[in-house]
């Protein structure tokens, strides 16, 4: 299950540039790694900057969040070669993106399950 859930992300990497303007994945080598990293921040650093973001998220309905996963997919766009993402907004979409291809996909493997 969760080699599928790394492919189905690599595979949305892949997508992105079709999707958001300003974003650009070299190949499948690099959409994977990128999934790989994007599961490894979005299970350590993310989690820290919501509990540092809260008063923000409180006021703001969670909105906030987005502006969070924005800024880690464009911080990927700075570390990782072959991927880039130019602009804030960019980033911003992409990561509303994933986390709707994530959430989608969580939902199909836990339809599976019952």
């Amino acid at each position: 299950m969760l080699l599928f859930k790394w492919l189905v992300s690599a595979l949305a990497f892949l997508a992105l540039p079709y999707i958001v303007a300003g974003i650009s994945v070299q190949g499948f080598g690099t959409a994977l790694i990128l999934a790989l990293l994007w599961g490894l921040l979005n299970i350590t650093i993310r989690p820290v900057l919501l509990l540092l973001a809260l008063p923000f998220n409180l006021l703001t309905f969670g909105i906030f969040t987005f502006i969070i996963n924005g800024f880690l997919l464009w911080l990927l766009g700075g570390l990782i070669k072959g991927f880039e993402v130019q602009g804030f907004l960019a980033a911003i979409l992409g990561a509303l993106v994933l986390s709707a291809v994530s959430s989608l996909t969580h939902w199909v493997l836990h339809k599976s399950e019952m």
